[in-house]
């Protein structure tokens, strides 16, 4: 690569000479086409991108602040003087891609106008919610997938978009960020996939043009006739609103002001105790969701202060950058009808929004519960689990969800089919949907966001079954697909690579571009499916992780704290148990499974894993593992199929809500021995750590992993009562003494009973009560507020329990009481 020492600017003759190089007849002929696409799509609301390669950094940075330059004075003309906003994006520990950037501030600079913003890509999320007219972002350095994802929306209509890349022929084999970023000792090497996926569908769309600095070559020209009916339509407002007709007047579209609408017609009126009230905005990114919520939501909370001395709206996302287009809009709200407030910021980012009567504030999801506030909004939605969004519907009266069809944030259709089901067959809530289609920055068909969808897959779906499809499933006629990331990410693979991601999106609520980079290029990943026989249609996927094989001194490290890449399952069984043997052994982490949405529950998933299985077996591996959030239906499953947990994080997944277990299923005798050794040691951890670590884990998962698995009959005979114990435990049974009174000997015999493997006879109740009460150390009150179980019952069915549980110790044969 060309350039000077020291990370210091060439002069500009050098410049000027390096451009006149690149300045000919077929520059200027792009030139011409560019002036005239410009002036059309300005029109149409559409965008243009344009790809400049080549391995010298003078001439990628020079053509870019060329073409900028005519670009920028062509629009300020066509809108009358308006100023164009340029957002350069780049990887600033790179020299040359600091002095790429240094180049465009001191030329751009200049422009009167072109008003220039810079941002590596490290913060660039905090630009979600903004507009810009240019967008520059040198993919020299990486490509990540997400960044793609993230930036590409912020253009508006009749803008650009600008990559600054290598030459088109070496850069499928770049060691860029992202690549680096997946590699694990064993496998130093990426794969080199998505690269050349993301080329081809750059060479693939319309409105992209492709030009090589190098050699001065046109490569592709973007250029095609359009039309310019898709201008944003007329905007009609209600006429006699309760809300503030300014608010309306922020709409940009009819679809923001429907949604403003829908939330005036639907929050204001007072809900009933033990009804429930949710609105469901579905779209696809650029749509003006967030923004449209956000007005919406200042309306409601200055209709509500005529009743009420104070309003409170709780506002959460995944994280804090995906709410600020509503906080944005909800300041811009409250600006326009002159009410005063001040803001809580997090760095640039905005908290709360406090008025002297109300508050519009960011919580993280889980956090969210236990708050006491008018009205929830939930942003991008398809990005929490849908057992956390339940609790969310049904812990407050009025709840507004938004969440993206397709897009960076995640999958609404998902979200539909696993949320919106319950919603729609619950009596007593109101529920409210609306999709909005029309986009705020840029038309219906513009061909960038085509480009985003298909290069991203943001668009994947699954294929539709039928009823021949579920003769097929019934009759189990499958075909055990081993794929390789080379052929899915070819032309010939992309008709299993679309329906395999689409089931992936559909059945996981956090995706992101970056999940389909990894199937493509990080080297110890691998993709399974099933295929109908019969119909070809994909039905289940797996992404699969090679971990382990660590070499003896890396174990050393990772036993005093240090970390690696990649390796979750060893990395936590070496820390948490002590063994240097689990860094050892190599095997499967199951990354994500997923069966077809409208497949599960027919076995499938069973039969898939058990494959899976088979072919780690064939492979020499020592285990199959995975790691989920804990819900009754995960553990259940993984616990059915011969997996055993060997660890559980000592704290909630903040977003999710969840614990994470960590689950393995030995192949070898060696490791059937070491998960055995294991599964005793986390059995006593995990106990006596309930009091305290796990005091509110969930009591149904806990006891469904001691009776299928959990139990140490050694430690389980060390404890011991003393004779007054006992005595008072007998005493506590015949209904003379208080719980209170033999906590003590009633919580040793229940470990005594829990660890000799005779928890499948606790019924429901009575397991809630002995694991809550008595090993979780909860209050009568938060077992009441919990689980709706009263005072009285909860202290008559322990007492039962306690009985019972003694009876059975006491047949079984083990000693309960100290020797004399």
């Amino acid at each position: 690569m060309l350039m000077d020492s020291k990370d210091k600017l060439p002069k500009l003759s050098l410049i000027r000479s390096r451009l006149r190089q690149v300045v000919n007849k077929e520059y200027a002929k792009f030139l011409d086409y560019l002036r005239r696409d410009i002036r059309q799509v300005v029109n149409a609301r559409q965008r243009r991108l344009i790809v400049l390669t080549g391995n010298d950094y003078i001439k990628l940075a020079g053509i870019a602040i060329d073409i900028i330059d005519k670009y920028g004075r062509l629009v300020s003309r066509l809108r009358k003087g308006e100023r164009i906003n340029v957002l350069y994006v780049y990887h600033d520990e790179f020299p040359d891609a600091r002095l790429r950037a240094e180049l465009f501030k001191k030329v751009i600079s200049r422009r009167e106008c072109l008003k220039l913003t810079t941002s590596v890509y490290e913060v660039s999320a905090k630009y979600l919610g903004s507009t810009f007219q240019v967008l520059v972002m040198d993919l020299v350095n990486d490509l990540k997938p997400n960044d793609v994802g993230r930036l590409l929306g912020i253009v508006e209509g009749g803008g650009l978009v600008v990559f600054l890349a290598p030459p088109l022929s070496e850069w499928g084999r770049r060691k860029t960020i992202f690549r680096l970023g997946l590699l694990v000792p064993n496998h130093p090497e990426p794969r080199y996939v998505f690269i050349d996926w993301f080329v081809r569908k750059l060479e693939e769309h319309r409105g992209i043009y492709i030009f090589n600095v190098d050699n001065g070559r046109l490569v592709k020209n973007g250029f095609y006739r359009t039309h310019s009916e898709a201008r944003l339509g007329k905007i009609e407002f209600p006429e006699k609103p309760l809300f503030e007709k300014g608010l309306y007047e922020l709409a940009l579209t009819q679809d923001q002001v429907n949604v403003i609408r829908l939330i005036e017609e639907s929050l204001t009126p007072k809900v009933k105790k033990g009804k429930h009230v949710a609105i469901v905005v579905i779209a696809d990114r650029g749509r003006g969701k967030s923004s449209a919520i956000g007005i919406g939501i200042v309306g409601f909370i200055l209709y509500l202060l005529k009743f009420k001395n104070k309003v409170r709206v709780a506002v959460t996302a995944r994280e804090l950058f995906s709410v600020q287009s509503l906080m944005e809009l909800a300041v811009k709200a409250l600006d326009k009808l002159g009410i005063k407030h001040r803001l809580v910021r997090k760095g640039d980012m905005i908290m709360e929004i406090k008025g002297d009567r109300f508050s519009i504030e960011y919580w993280q999801p889980y956090i969210v519960l236990k708050l006491g506030v008018d009205a929830v909004v939930v942003d991008e939605a398809a990005g929490i689990p849908v057992p956390l969004l339940h609790k969310i519907w049904r812990r407050f009266p009025r709840s507004v969800y938004a969440t993206t069809i397709h897009g960076y944030e995640g999958a609404g259709r998902g979200f539909s089919v696993r949320f919106l089901k319950r919603l729609r067959e619950d009596p007593s809530t109101k529920l409210v949907i609306y999709e909005m289609e029309e986009p705020i920055r840029y038309s219906l068909k513009d061909p960038i966001e085509e480009f985003q969808f298909d290069a991203l897959l943001l668009d994947a779906e699954p294929d539709q079954l039928d009823d021949r499809d579920f003769e097929e499933i019934k009759k189990g006629n499958f075909e055990y697909l081993r794929l390789d990331p080379n052929y899915l990410f070819s032309p010939k693979g992309e008709s299993i690579l679309r329906p395999l991601f689409g089931i992936l999106v559909l059945a996981h609520y956090r995706n992101e571009p970056d999940d389909l980079g990894r199937i493509a290029d990080a080297p110890h990943h691998s993709i399974r499916a099933l295929r109908l026989r019969g119909t070809g249609k994909v039905v289940a996927v797996a992404q699969l992780a090679e971990e382990g094989g660590i070499p003896d001194d890396i174990v050393e490290e990772l036993l005093k704290g240090g970390n690696i890449p990649g390796n979750i399952i060893p990395d936590r069984l070496l820390k948490h148990l002590r063994n240097k043997e689990y860094g050892k052994g190599v095997g499967w982490r199951v990354v994500r499974i997923a069966v077809h949405i409208n497949a599960q529950g027919m076995g499938i998933g069973s039969y898939f894993l058990e494959r899976i299985v088979s072919e780690a077996s064939e492979r020499g591996y020592d285990w199959v593992g995975a790691g989920f959030g804990v819900t009754m239906e995960l553990l259940n499953f993984w616990l059915k199929n011969g997996f055993r947990v060997l660890h559980v994080s000592p704290d909630r997944n903040p977003v999710s809500g969840e614990y994470t277990a960590l689950v393995i299923r030995p192949l070898s005798r060696q490791w059937t021995q070491l998960v055995e050794e294991g599964s005793k040691e986390f059995t006593i951890k995990l106990l006596e750590s309930l009091h305290a670590v796990y005091r509110d884990f969930e009591p149904d998962a806990l006891k469904l992993m001691f009776c299928k698995q959990l139990r140490n009959n050694e430690f389980a005979e060390r404890i011991v009562l003393t004779s007054t114990q006992l005595e008072r435990l007998k005493t506590y049974i015949e209904g003379v003494m208080t719980f209170e009174s033999v906590c003590d000997a009633v919580t040793l015999l229940t470990k005594k009973f829990i660890l000799t493997g005779n928890t499948c006879k606790l019924g429901n109740s009575k397991g809630i009560i002995v694991f809550s009460r008595v090993l979780q150390g909860r209050t009568w009150d938060e077992i009441y507020e919990d689980f709706r179980i009263g005072k009285v019952k909860a202290t008559s069915i322990l007492r039962e329990v306690v009985t019972e549980m003694l009876d059975t110790v006491v047949r079984e044969g083990f000693s309960i009481k100290e020797q004399e």
